[in-house]
């Protein structure tokens, strides 16, 4: 190359968007599909995906309680494309809150938030939250029952301060569960502002906050030396450095050896692959909005209320603890949960992990033990509440307060923790403990999810089978 087109050719790469996002070079071992599966690119491909379709979307949408029903049903009804525009969106919104919640389980089983990484830790976590907020908000806007009685199902547990307040009678005074429950509806029940506030926040103020925080999260991947990657993952040569003529064999054999740079260039190879998976994500959706209709039942109704009433899926297992205590499973256990996430990089420091999925082969096997021992006392304690009630039905008077602190969810939470504190006393090791605790607020998690999915009824009883509802 001649030497006057070098400082143009240096311009354009240095100019290029692509080398602002990824450095220009990568290592083989963060190509792996195992390393991330991909889950990073998947949640920017479906972002982007519901920023072109939501653009879409907001031509025709009215945001307001007359006609916000009316134009979703012109979307799916009259405008050509629109019922298929908004399968995508809506298929694309449940996609990226399971992909945001399987990338927090890779970054932690791999310790990605290891050597010098708890800062972008804790920004995915503000971008998960800001992902459940940003699905949460779009559920109100097509104002059907489904919509509505979520949202206030929603906003109930907003205010589960309130059960507490209501017990030490401060409530008149010191309400900051109903102060939470405005700032969010605007109002003691939904309505107009609610809808207002729900759309504002879906379409300016949260797809915006989570755009700059998603900046910030790739640019520290960057600053933090790229994804994280088992130590000692980079591969020598084996051939000695050359030295000058007149030295000896012997002094050739004992110089030290080369590291080989393995690294590959992210043009085209990173670029390629991600292409490929932002064209898979699009053909999974398309597939999806083809075959399966975004849900819109009978207009909102406040005065015809759904039984059972349930919040979106992702908030089910907090609506199943909240039915224990409001104020436990609706503040308390999800508040001690969010303190463990972020102060987790602070307390473990064990960076001999970092990038090594599930650590080592004892790590392995206490996860695999641990949502065993998760899955039999969650199971156990559901079972007891289930069939036998608790204890405001075995004894008559009980003090709420002890409700409060002593029911399902509290004991559950107290289960895991002591799981926990016996790994920790038994291995040394404060990351296989966080790694036990973690496990079993998963598999909480998931069990608690099921639980509200498919066997809750009316008056949230518990049923087998949809079937077995009584009828109407």
């Amino acid at each position: 190359m001649p030497a006057d087109d070098r400082p143009s050719r240096l311009k354009k790469i240095t100019q290029n968007f692509f080398f602002h996002i990824h450095s220009p070079v990568a290592h083989p071992e963060s190509l792996k599909p195992t390393t991330t599966f991909g889950l990073g690119v998947i949640l920017g491909c479906l972002f982007l995906i519901l920023l072109v379709t939501g653009l879409l979307l907001m031509l025709y949408y009215t945001p307001s309680v007359e006609r916000a029903y009316a134009s979703v049903k012109d979307i799916v009804f009259v405008i050509k494309g629109g019922r298929y525009i908004r399968n995508l969106h809506r298929w694309a919104g449940h996609g990226m809150v399971i992909a945001a919640l399987l990338h927090l389980l890779r970054v932690f089983y791999t310790g990605s938030y290891l050597k010098r990484r708890a800062l972008n830790w804790n920004i995915g976590i503000a971008m998960l939250i800001i992902t459940l907020l940003l699905s949460f908000s779009g559920y109100l806007l097509p104002w059907d029952q489904l919509a509505f009685w979520a949202v206030t199902i929603g906003s109930n547990i907003a205010a589960s301060m309130r059960e507490l307040t209501d017990v030490l009678g401060l409530t008149a005074v010191f309400d900051p569960g109903g102060l939470v429950k405005r700032l969010l509806i605007g109002d003691e029940t939904v309505g107009q502002p609610a809808l207002s506030r729900f759309y504002m926040l879906h379409v300016i103020l949260l797809p915006l906050t989570l755009l700059v925080l998603m900046g910030w999260h790739f640019w520290r991947i960057r600053k933090d030396g790229g994804l994280a990657r088992p130590a000692g993952t980079e591969v020598r040569s084996g051939h000695p450095r050359a030295g000058p003529p007149a030295r000896s064999i012997k002094a050739e054999k004992e110089a030290p050896i080369k590291t080989k740079d393995l690294r590959v260039t992210t043009w085209p190879t990173v670029l390629w692959a991600e292409l490929a998976l932002l064209a898979a994500c699009c053909a999974v959706l398309m597939a999806l909005a083809f075959f399966f209709d975004a849900p819109l039942r009978e207009q909102a109704n406040p005065m015809l209320p759904e039984n059972p009433a349930k919040s979106p899926w992702y908030f089910l297992g907090i609506q199943e603890l909240v039915s224990y205590s409001a104020f436990t499973g609706g503040v308390l256990i999800p508040l001690l949960f969010l303190v463990f996430l972020v102060s987790l990089p602070f307390k473990d420091r064990e960076d001999r992990y970092a990038g090594i999925w599930f650590s080592d082969a004892k790590g392995r096997r206490l996860s695999i033990y641990s949502g065993l021992y998760a899955f039999g006392l969650t199971s156990f304690l559901l079972f007891i509440n289930i069939q036998f009630g608790w204890m405001s039905d075995w004894i008559a008077g009980v003090p709420r307060v002890v409700i409060i602190f002593f029911n399902p969810g509290t004991l559950i939470v107290t289960g895991y923790v002591l799981w926990s504190a016996v790994i920790r006393y038994r291995t040394g090791s404060d990351r296989h403990a966080a790694m036990a605790l973690f496990t079993c607020a998963v598999v909480g998690f998931v069990l608690l999810t099921a639980l509200g999915t498919w066997f809750r009824g009316p008056d949230w009883e518990f049923y087998w089978l949809k079937s077995w509802w009584p009828a109407h």
